[in-house]
């Protein structure tokens, strides 16, 4: 585990650019305070740590689901758009039905066929029937060869197999109908299920097939959230557990449980899906989004608690350690200047490899330090080049832990504005 390098840069410029301290005003701060560069430190503390772990998921509307049509015809008619809300069975639109209504009709003329060949075939079984019974009746009295007899009892039973036959031909081309009168109700395509429409593909004229996908349907507004389960995961990670989703899209989070877990791993890669459902009456988030799930499942032991941004991989000794503030000197004022904090400094600061024992979204527990150590939060990157002195600016753990919740798009737009003041500022004193 290390601090991404470029958060790390980002973060400081605007922790320290947006307390008003330019790039000349940081240069001349350190000028006076013999040039050691300046920094946030924030003082540990001791205890129990939440045990989470943040998976990434994916997002889902209840019944989302693909619409797709069964046959291949052109679009006449699209009634239905992107973001209008449907039941089930309402048009969504048409296709040209003018050759499934032909096919129709051709099936409808071959079923009177049938049906007419079935009873000619009743007909011509009743007339050999009753020539049987009046040979029988003459073979009795010995008036009829039994040559005879066996030629119309064959007679019989061969216009029995074509009445059958045909009765078969018949149910075919009643089956031939409904097969015809189905491609005719599929050239109007129909709303599966209540839900919001979305992705739609369809424009009149189009030529569609069963592989064109028209529209995308689901309930916005009951969500379903995806997450994958590593084999080891299972043993800790249970339905119920509390599990908070946050959008880095919207920046905003909501808490809910793990609904289901599926209890079958994938043979090749020995994972799982995990299941959260929530509410979604304002629709922050939209189906096919990634969000981040943090789910609770514990807490750890007693441990010494640090905001993630006081971790640092270290690239010179290749561990995870903290700066260490080992003595907070005086405090330090700049007269006609506005920092938005004192200072301490120039302060002894050296770098201390730690063990994490426990990480959560925010928080890690370590060993390594004892407590009550000030340990830097924001400024590394400045202690790499071999100084082991920095002027010290201490800061709350509201402070940081703002800092570290709010979202890329924020700080920048933060900075932007500033370096926006600044310009305004010095133009007008120009």
């Amino acid at each position: 585990m290390h601090v991404r390098l470029p958060l790390t840069i980002l973060l400081l410029f605007a922790a320290l650019g947006l307390t008003g301290c330019s790039e000349e005003e940081e240069q001349g701060r350190n000028a006076r305070t013999n040039r050691a560069p300046t920094v946030e430190a924030i003082q540990v503390i001791t205890g129990n740590l939440p045990l989470e772990e943040t998976l990434t998921g994916s997002v889902r509307a209840r019944n989302q689901t693909d619409i797709y049509p069964q046959i291949s015809a052109p679009i006449v008619q699209v009634l239905a758009n992107n973001g209008d809300t449907v039941r089930e069975g309402d048009v969504l639109l048409r296709l040209r039905d003018v050759e499934a209504r032909e096919r129709l009709r051709q099936a409808e003329a071959g079923y009177e066929i049938a049906r007419a060949q079935v009873r000619q075939a009743e007909a011509d079984l009743n007339r050999r029937k009753i020539a049987l019974e009046r040979v029988q009746q003459l073979r009795d009295r010995d008036l009829e060869t039994q040559a005879e007899l066996d030629n119309i009892e064959a007679e019989v039973e061969s216009a029995e197999a074509t009445l059958d036959l045909n009765i078969a031909r018949r149910n075919q081309a009643r089956s031939v109908i409904d097969e015809r009168q189905n491609e005719l109700e599929n050239t109007v395509i129909r709303a599966p299920v209540d839900g919001v429409l979305g992705l739609r593909n369809a424009e009149v004229g189009q030529q569609v097939s069963t592989s064109t996908r028209l529209y995308q349907i689901g309930d916005p507004e009951t969500i379903k959230i995806e997450m994958v389960l590593t084999e080891a995961m299972t043993g800790y990670i249970f339905p119920g557990q509390t599990a908070v989703i946050s959008s880095s899209v919207t920046g905003k989070t909501m808490e809910s449980t793990i609904t289901r877990i599926s209890p079958f791993l994938n043979p090749v890669t020995h994972t799982t899906t995990a299941e959260v459902e929530v509410t979604n009456p304002d629709r922050f988030l939209r189906p096919g989004m990634f969000v981040t799930v943090t789910v609770r499942y514990g807490e750890s032991e007693q441990a010494i608690l640090v905001p993630n941004n006081a971790l640092f991989y270290h690239p010179n000794f290749g561990e995870m350690g903290v700066f260490v503030a080992d003595n907070i000197g005086r405090e330090l004022s700049f007269e006609g200047e506005d920092p938005p904090r004192e200072l301490t400094g120039p302060t002894p600061i050296r770098f201390v490899p730690v063990q994490v024992v426990a990480r959560g979204r925010m928080i890690s527990g370590i060993a390594g330090i004892p407590n009550d150590t000030w340990v830097v939060t924001l400024g590394h990157n400045l202690l790499l080049r071999g100084e082991e002195q920095a002027n010290v600016r201490p800061v709350d753990w509201d402070h940081i832990l703002n800092l570290q919740q709010m979202q890329s798009r924020d700080l920048f737009d933060m900075i932007q504005e500033k370096m926006a003041t600044r310009a305004r500022n010095n133009s007008s004193g120009a």
